[in-house]
């Protein structure tokens, strides 16, 4: 095994499946599942319970004579009336053998190896094991509660000792396993949702706790389980699996291996995460000082670390995640792209956008817009290039607003053929529309809600509930309308291009200033208000442009890069899988 482990170490501590998360579409390391050392921990207990973790010792005493003392001390303890004789079931099939067991090693029943202490109702203090109080990742009790008669619950029955196994039977707790390993004072009594079973014959209980969380018997469970909502199994259901029994000097030689096997596991999980964390901490430093550079000389010198140490430092679908941030970072700052000085500055765009939003006012095809307070220093986030400036989004948008509920208007949902396109903010992605599943109202919506019939290339942008900020371009032809979880922004689009808005709108700074400006009420939403207020960093139109274009070029190279890891991830759980297939074949 150890041999197993030494010759694979990186699949075991490289196979990796990586799982989004919600929020702002980042990750964080911890949301990374360990999926190889995962894959270890379990074939280390499916190797445990097949025989094949240790030598057999062909001078140990086999598992049959020890059957027959278990058999001779359960009739002592019948006859003494410390338990009760339980009905002998079946004999086991041998269908029901999930694998060949090595010699000297039987089949028994869960009955059969072990006892129940009975019931009582508490009429004193005692402590109290409860499902929810299992950590199924270490077996052990989280928090035991010492309650007095008076304050326990219905379920508080079942008597444990030392050494007892307890199963939970019950969802949400189903498959939790502990043996209890210490005393309790006041005495303990166990949830009525538990399986008890004291093994005979001083049998170690971790032994059995291994082969009930082994995919044997997991496999079992979930053939006999009732219930879809919250699947269960009985006491009567549970006593009838099967269990190996190995010779009783092999099941602690296997129960010492597994802890120092596993203790190996919890090393290399921790030298996983120390390496983790490290490597996160030197990434957001070094990207952090490219934002923060002063010059271009600082910044030329942060990038040259980066550029030195990329293949080290992007290895990870997260860290790729932070590189874009990053580049959209100082895409906005005008720290991505060199200015050219014969660019016509922002300002001149400013005021041609003004006095075409005066016309449009003037001949009554926009209404005039509130005047906001003028842009004071202490709102700038950080200096800006020469020939740019901060604009709030009202000042070159012709319209902000948002749409209205079917339901608030007498409008129905109804077939394509008969409605319009209605888009909902499940409709909105990050930079794309999703439109796998399209909703239709009736084409009076547009008729009682006309400010929010979308056009071509206008944005839309989420403003209710978990995925507030997520915004695209409302980029198809079809005739269409708004929800009111939905803000419509439509920009002045000769003077904007409009890739560089949807690139700041998906960038870290607007996205904090979203996270901001939320009420969170009942749900969390933004204002059309606060949206209006939007300060963004304006350059010259040809350089947003030339900044769409290196974002283009360069998130197309990150896309690549994660493509690649994601691939070799891949390769290394299929290695992992493998690896475990062979082992226990």
């Amino acid at each position: 095994m150890e041999k197993l482990i030494s010759e694979h170490l990186a699949t075991w501590t490289e196979a990796q499946i990586v799982t989004t998360a919600s929020g702002r579409g980042r990750k964080s390391s911890g949301e990374q599942n360990r999926y190889g050392i995962k894959k270890l921990r379990e074939l280390i207990l499916e190797l445990a319970v097949r025989g094949k973790l240790v030598a057999q010792n062909p001078a140990d005493e086999p598992a049959s004579v020890l059957l027959e003392r278990i058999a001779a001390e359960k009739a002592s303890l019948v006859k003494a009336g410390k338990i009760k004789k339980k009905k002998a079931l079946s004999p086991i099939a041998e269908e029901e053998k999930p694998f060949v067991l090595p010699k000297n090693w039987y089949w028994a029943r869960l009955q059969d190896i072990g006892h129940d202490w009975g019931q009582k109702k508490p009429d004193g203090d005692f402590t109290y094991i409860e499902v929810s109080g299992i950590d199924n990742a270490t077996g052990t009790i989280k928090f035991p509660k010492k309650l007095t008669a008076a304050e326990a619950p219905s379920r508080a029955r079942k008597i444990v000792s030392v050494g007892t196994v307890i199963y939970s039977t019950v969802r949400p707790y189903l498959k939790n396993i502990c043996v209890i390993e210490q005393e309790y004072h006041p005495e303990p009594i166990a949830s009525t949702a538990f399986a008890v079973v004291h093994p005979f014959q001083k049998m170690p209980g971790k032994f059995f706790t291994l082969y009930l969380k082994s995919p044997s018997f997991v496999s079992y469970v979930e053939s006999v389980q009732t219930g879809i909502a919250y699947p269960a199994i009985n006491d009567k259901q549970f006593f009838y699996g099967v269990t190996p029994i190995p010779p009783l000097a092999e099941q602690n030689r296997i129960v010492a291996k597994v802890d120092e096997l596993m203790t190996l596991c919890d090393r290399l999980e921790k030298q996983q995460t120390d390496s983790t964390a490290t490597h996160q901490a030197l990434l957001t430093t070094l990207l952090d000082a490219l934002t923060k550079s002063a010059n271009h000389a600082e910044f030329a010198t942060t990038w040259q670390r980066i550029a030195e140490h990329f293949d080290l430092l992007f290895t990870t679908d997260q860290s790729i995640d932070q590189l874009k941030q990053t580049i959209l970072q100082l895409a906005v700052m005008g720290k991505l792209v060199p200015q050219n000085p014969d660019d016509e500055p922002a300002s001149v765009l400013l005021e041609k956008i003004a006095a075409e939003k005066a016309q449009l006012v003037k001949a009554g095809k926009m209404k005039k817009q509130k005047k906001l307070p003028e842009i004071g220093d202490e709102e700038k986030p950080f200096e800006l290039p020469e020939g740019w400036g901060f604009v709030r989004l009202v000042e070159i948008s012709k319209l902000i607003t948002k749409g209205s509920s079917p339901k608030w208007q007498g409008v129905n949902y109804t077939e394509k053929k008969e409605g319009i396109l209605f888009i909902t903010s499940e409709n909105v992605g990050r930079y794309k529309l999703k439109l796998e599943k399209k909703k239709y109202v009736e084409k009076k919506f547009n008729e009682v809600e006309p400010r929010s019939i979308l056009k071509k290339d206008d944005f839309l942008m989420n403003i209710v509930g978990a995925s507030i900020g997520r915004t695209a371009v409302y980029d198809i032809d079809e005739l269409a309308n708004i929800n009111q979880a939905v803000c419509l922004i439509r920009v002045f689009s000769q003077f904007i291009d409009k890739k560089y808005l949807l690139y700041f709108f998906n960038s870290e700074f607007c996205l904090s200033y979203m996270f901001d400006k939320q009420v969170d009420n009942a749900r969390a939403n933004l204002s059309m208000g606060n949206i209006a207020k939007f300060l963004i960093p304006f350059p010259p139109l040809p350089e947003q442009h030339r900044i769409v274009a290196k974002v283009d070029e360069l998130m197309t190279l990150c896309d690549t890069l994660k493509s690649g890891l994601q691939q070799a991830q891949t390769t290394q759980v299929q290695l992992a899988d493998a690896l475990v297939e062979q082992a226990v074949a």
